[in-house]
C-alpha cells in the first residue's frame, strides 16, 4: 500500500507500528534521534486516507521533532507518536480510552528512549490514560503534578518570533498596525491572536470552526474564509493549524512578507523554503519558532521557576536571530541554517557518547 504522500527519508533510530489490540486502530511511534536525550514529542491523534498516512505523519513529525528539541537546547531528542483513525472510524470514549491504553505499552516497548505529551488531537488528560501503561509520559494536567498545558509557552514563543521578524522587515519590532492572517485559532492560533491584538496588529483569522466567530469578534478581528487564508494581503502568514498548506501553488501568489506560526512542517516540500525566499517572502523555520511547548514541558519538569521558564520562552526569539544572521552571511534560507545548527548539536553529541562509548 502506496501512502498518499511520499514516505520520508528512513534515518530513524526506530519506527513501529502496531495495530492496538484493544482499539483496532493503527498506532505508530516513531524515534528520530536520542543523541542529546530521550527523545520528546507528543501523540497526534488523527484522520488519515490510510493507515500508513499516519507513519509517513509520524515520520516526519519525529525528524522535525529532532531539529526543534536541539534547537531548544532541553537536552532531549526527537520523537513522535500517532494514532491514525480511518475516514470511517467512530471512536467514542471506550475507544479513545483503548487507543491510549494500546499507545502507553508501545511506547514503553521502547524502555525510556521516548516521551510523550499531548498533540492535536490529544489532551493534558488523554496522558493521564497513557501513564496507565508507562511512566514516559509528560504534561500531565497541573493538578495531577504535572506542567498542564503547553500551549501559553508555545504562543509566547511564537510571539517574540514574529517581533524579531517584523524588526528585520522593518527595523522596529513595533506590531501595531502591522496586519496578519492567522490559520488557525486553536489552543495555540487563539492565544496567539489575543496577544497580537492586544499589542496593536490589525488580525484576519479563521478556522474550520465556525464556532471561533465568536473569538474574532471580542478581538475585533475580522473573519475570512478558511480558502481566503492564502490570499489574503497581509504582513505576515501565521499557520495555525495543520501543515502542508504551502504547497508550490500557493507559495506563488502568497501576498505576505513573511510566514511565521506555530504549525508543524508548514511547508509541503522543503524546496518550499527556497520558493519563498525566491518571492522575497522570509520563512521563520516552523521548529523554531513553535519550540516554547517542549521548553515549557522539559523546564517544569526539571522544576525550573516560573521566571527561568519565561526567560527561555523569550530566549527562542533570540535563537531565531542568530539563525537569521548565519542564513545571510552564508547566503542561505533560515530553514537551511537552522537545520544546520541542529545537525551541529545533534552530531556534536553523538560524537560525545561515542568517545565516552570507547573510554568506557
Amino acid at each position: 500500500m502506496m501512502p498518499t504522500a511520499p514516505l520520508p527519508e528512513f534515518t530513524h533510530e526506530r519506527v513501529s507500528t502496531v495495530r492496538g489490540e484493544r482499539s483496532g486502530l493503527a498506532i505508530t511511534v516513531a524515534l528520530h534521534s536520542s543523541a542529546i536525550g530521550p527523545a520528546l514529542g507528543g501523540c497526534r491523534m488523527w484522520r488519515y486516507p490510510q493507515w500508513i498516512d499516519g507513519v509517513a505523519d509520524a515520520m516526519r513529525l519525529a525528524s522535525a521533532m529532532t531539529m526543534k528539541n536541539a534547537l531548544a537546547d532541553i537536552g532531549a531528542g526527537g520523537g513522535k507518536s500517532v494514532i491514525a483513525l480511518g475516514p470511517d472510524d467512530v471512536v467514542d470514549d471506550e475507544r479513545r480510552r483503548a487507543a491510549l491504553l494500546d499507545l502507553g505499552e508501545l511506547i514503553e516497548t521502547y524502555d525510556g528512549r521516548y516521551r510523550t505529551a499531548e498533540d492535536v488531537g490529544t489532551t493534558e488528560h488523554d496522558m493521564l490514560v497513557v501513564r496507565e501503561r508507562t511512566e514516559h509520559v509528560v504534561g500531565l494536567p497541573a493538578a495531577n503534578g504535572g506542567a498542564g498545558e503547553p500551549a501559553e509557552g508555545t504562543a509566547l514563543g511564537v510571539f517574540v518570533s514574529i517581533e524579531r521578524v517584523i524588526e528585520e522587515l522593518f527595523d522596529s519590532g513595533s506590531l501595531v498596525g502591522r496586519s496578519f492572517v492567522i490559520s488557525g485559532l486553536g489552543q495555540v492560533g487563539s492565544r496567539l491572536a489575543e496577544r497580537l491584538a492586544r499589542a496593536g496588529a490589525q488580525l484576519f483569522v479563521t478556522d474550520i470552526a465556525d464556532s471561533k466567530r465568536g473569538l474574532a469578534a471580542d478581538l475585533g478581528a475580522t473573519w475570512i474564509d478558511v480558502d481566503a487564508a492564502l490570499t489574503t494581503p497581509a504582513d505576515v502568514f501565521v499557520p495555525a493549524g495543520l501543515g502542508g498548506v504551502l504547497t508550490p501553488a500557493s507559495i506563488a501568489t502568497l501576498p505576505v512578507r513573511a510566514v511565521v506560526g506555530p504549525a508543524n512542517n508548514p511547508l509541503a516540500y522543503r524546496s518550499g523554503a527556497e520558493h519563498l525566499a525566491a518571492r522575497g517572502i522570509l520563512y521563520a523555520p516552523d521548529f523554531v519558532v513553535n519550540a516554547g511547548g517542549v521548553i515549557h514541558l522539559a523546564l517544569t519538569g526539571d522544576g525550573a521557576s516560573p521566571a527561568a521558564i519565561d526567560a527561555r520562552l523569550r530566549g527562542i526569539g533570540d535563537t531565531l536571530s542568530e539563525i537569521l544572521c548565519a542564513a545571510r552571511a552564508k547566503g542561505v534560507t533560515p530553514l537551511a541554517a537552522a537545520e544546520a545548527l541542529a545537525v551541529e548539536r545533534v552530531e556534536r553529541a553523538r560524537a560525545a557518547s561515542s568517545l565516552a562509548a570507547l573510554a568506557g
